[in-house]
């Protein structure tokens, strides 16, 4: 296992040559970084089925990095406590440590609490109080660990974005910061609930967090001068996908395994509505073509060796690898039923959860098989869907009918 720290990027990413464009050559690359994608908690519960299946064929344990936004950064700060020996193979007891505790997790509501606290009349002025009151409920129901007690390896790396500067802002074990406004270290005793918080405070619906730290204090940034330091004592940090939805940036340059776990939102064709509709449209198309463009560049970049690993996504299906699993749900049902599962932070049924982890270890399973054949993997344990009683479609399309349904403003409970 490569040193954790050596495959995080330290580098300014305006680094002259051209290099801030490109992977670092094969022979400087080394280990396997795991990203997780934004999307509430549709796409924490889907990463949740791709982090069984890695967990059975014994990756999990040889992770270098783990790379989180948002949805992702719920499951990963959920992973990092229940492991907090990290395991040296595949765990006997996945479902009860990691799974079943997971599942608990997200039949709560998270996100009205917070929203309702901000509309007390005393908290009118008060523009951080929801979010702050997210973070509290990340650490009472989440994870108490702080920064400083993630495991030394893997790495993991909670992304948020940084408002003032436009870049991505990291949490990590020994450092938090952004390239522009510069790194403090080592990383102050934040609580990982807070970093999650930070990560996954999707706007409009929560304000950006303050991150209160004093422009002095974070150091070897590329900006400089009185205005760096005006944008830094103002600086708010807002949802990582904001800036990139994948979690790539601090590991695509170094790693030499990329392995890419995709919750996040699918873009509709919608009819046209309303004015406000448009200034909402503009907003995700925007945000659309930045996504698009990443995973792009990324299975290109696996296409022509530049980059190895593999890619899934929730809307993606089994049928479309070789070799296939021997079960998946059809092409219909993910793009009419599961691709289309609210990216939401409130009470998700049985259902919703089951089949969704059912869709993240099916695919898993089929991307590492077909596009990461080369990764040894000694002595896997048998491929078994963790919930076969929602394999059944008609079962699934009654259950889940109007799980794409936003509950607005209370959700559901």
């Amino acid at each position: 296992m490569a040193d954790a720290g050596r495959i995080v990027d330290t580098e300014p990413q305006g680094d002259e040559g051209g290099s801030k464009y490109r992977p670092r050559p094969k022979p400087e690359r080394e280990g396997m970084a795991l990203c997780l994608s934004g999307g509430g908690f549709r796409a924490a519960l889907f990463h949740l089925g791709a982090l069984r299946r890695l967990d059975e064929l014994g990756i999990l344990a040889r992770l270098d990095a783990v790379s989180s936004v948002s949805g992702g950064s719920i499951v990963s700060a959920h992973l990092a406590d229940r492991l907090r020996l990290w395991p040296a193979g595949p765990l006997p007891d996945f479902e009860t440590r990691v799974a079943a505790p997971f599942r608990a997790f997200t039949a709560r509501n998270l996100r009205t609490a917070p929203i309702l606290k901000r509309l007390l009349p005393w908290n009118w002025f008060r523009s951080s109080t929801g979010v702050e009151a997210l973070a509290a409920a990340y650490e009472d129901r989440l994870t108490r660990l702080r920064l400083t007690e993630l495991p030394e390896s893997p790495a993991f790396v909670v992304n948020a974005t940084d408002m003032a500067f436009g870049v991505n802002w990291v949490f990590e074990r020994r450092r938090i910061g952004s390239y522009q406004a510069g790194y403090l270290r080592p990383a102050p005793p934040w609580p990982l609930g807070r970093a999650v918080a930070a990560s996954s405070c999707f706007p409009p619906v929560f304000n950006p967090l303050p991150i209160g730290i004093p422009p002095g204090d974070l150091k070897g940034g590329k900006a400089r001068g009185a205005l760096r330091d005006e944008a830094v004592n103002g600086l708010r940090l807002t949802d990582g996908g904001t800036y990139d939805n994948l979690g790539l940036e601090p590991v695509w340059k170094r790693a030499k395994v990329l392995l890419v776990s995709d919750g996040g939102s699918t873009f509709d064709a919608s009819p046209d509505r309303s004015l406000i509709w448009r200034l909402s449209r503009y907003t995700d198309i925007l945000g659309n073509q930045v996504n698009a463009m990443r995973k792009r560049w990324l299975i290109a970049s696996f296409d022509t060796g530049d980059l190895e690993g593999t890619y899934w996504g929730n809307a993606s299906v089994a049928s479309h690898y070789e070799p296939r699993p021997p079960e998946g749900y059809s092409e219909a049902l993910v793009d009419e039923v599961i691709s289309e599962v609210r990216t939401d932070m409130d009470a998700f049924s049985e259902a919703e959860q089951k089949v969704l982890e059912n869709h993240g270890y099916i695919l898993a399973e089929a991307a590492v098989r077909c596009h990461a054949a080369s990764l040894p993997v000694p002595n896997p344990l048998p491929y078994r869907i963790p919930h076969p009683e929602w394999m059944d479609e008609p079962k699934v399309r009654a259950a889940l009918r109007d799980s794409h349904k936003r509950k607005l403003p209370l959700g559901r409970r």
